[in-house]
């Protein structure tokens, strides 16, 4: 392989979407659902054929809310579970139990295979894809369904996302041009335009009354949240009376909420090789994990993917 490219996973993203969206009558023969296990794994090894990355990395969640978020901003992620609940889960964190079930199945796939799983205490996994993908040395592919890692995209950098939210199968290639047409704004703006316009999905409130079109506009003209309050609290400023009583109505909020929606990209990850794996590192374990869970023609695909070289 000559060509470098890294392919950073946001594993919970896709294997949520694997649970949701595999039947669950796949179960293993002891009668546990192995549907977000199998399901992950196709998703590997459809993308890694695709795109052919010399580097992957299963980016993980070891803290899904972290503190120190929810220090500067108490209803981050607030409405969301942390404890398991049966049947179904409508958000990322409150997880049914026969997904928790299925979780140390992935891991050790994961391992057997040699998929490198990255994470950092008390972060998210966005912050460990920002901080993989910052300064990589190399294009960077970074899968998620999470509108938050836009912020991330670099045309400059070669670092963009493939975003799954229509579907793995149906994934939009989002780079700044992208961003621009969606949203009117570049993607190094993207986390202010957030932090203004608000996420439910995420517990922020955003600036009452601000709007996307809003975001966008005060962005253009002021280039950046602090350039907008600066603006705001000039008096000799262009900014009309709503949007300034808007902004200094929201000080407090915009204060912390950057340092919020930010995603990290300097967390000290060690030095993990993320070489991807031609061939299982335990291929043993492969086998007996094989025929303790029925992984069936999902293993076969991921050797063959894991192998093929130069394109699919």
């Amino acid at each position: 392989m000559t060509d470098q490219r890294l392919l950073l996973l946001d594993t919970a993203s896709l294997y949520f979407r694997a649970y949701f969206g595999v039947p669950d009558s796949m179960r293993a023969p002891d009668g546990t659902p192995v549907n977000a296990v199998r399901g992950l794994m196709d998703f590997i090894s459809r993308l890694v054929g695709e795109y052919d990355p010399s580097h992957l990395a299963c980016c993980w969640d070891d803290d899904w809310r972290p503190q120190w978020r929810v220090d500067l901003i108490p209803s981050y992620k607030a409405h969301r579970v942390e404890q398991v609940v049966p049947g179904p889960a409508p958000d990322v964190e409150e997880v049914p139990d026969p997904l928790e079930a299925q979780i140390p199945i992935i891991v050790a796939v994961l391992e057997a295979f040699g998929i490198p799983i990255v994470g950092h205490d008390q972060m998210e996994a966005d912050d460990v894809i920002g901080s993989l993908a910052t300064d990589a040395g190399m294009p960077v592919d970074i899968v998620t369904g999470d509108r938050d890692l836009f912020q991330l995209v670099d045309d400059e950098a070669q670092v963009r996302v493939l975003y799954t939210a229509r579907g793995v199968g149906r994934h939009e290639r989002v780079d700044n041009a992208w961003v621009r047409a969606k949203y009117g704004i570049d993607a190094r703006q993207y986390a202010d335009f957030a932090t203004l316009r608000g996420d439910n999905s995420d517990g922020l409130p955003g600036v009452a009354g601000i709007g996307e079109k809003t975001a966008a506009t005060l962005l253009a003209r002021f280039g950046d949240v602090d350039g907008i309050v600066a603006a705001a609290q000039d008096p000799g400023s262009d900014m009309g009376p709503g949007p300034r009583g808007k902004i200094k109505a929201a000080l407090d909020y915009l204060a912390v909420a950057p340092r919020v929606v930010a995603v990290r990209r300097d967390l000290d990850l060690g030095s993990p090789d993320l070489t991807r794996p031609l061939t299982p590192a335990d291929p043993g374990a492969v086998v007996a994990l094989d025929e303790k869970w029925d992984l069936g023609s999902s293993a076969v695909r991921l050797v063959e993917s894991l192998s093929r070289t130069g394109g699919a």
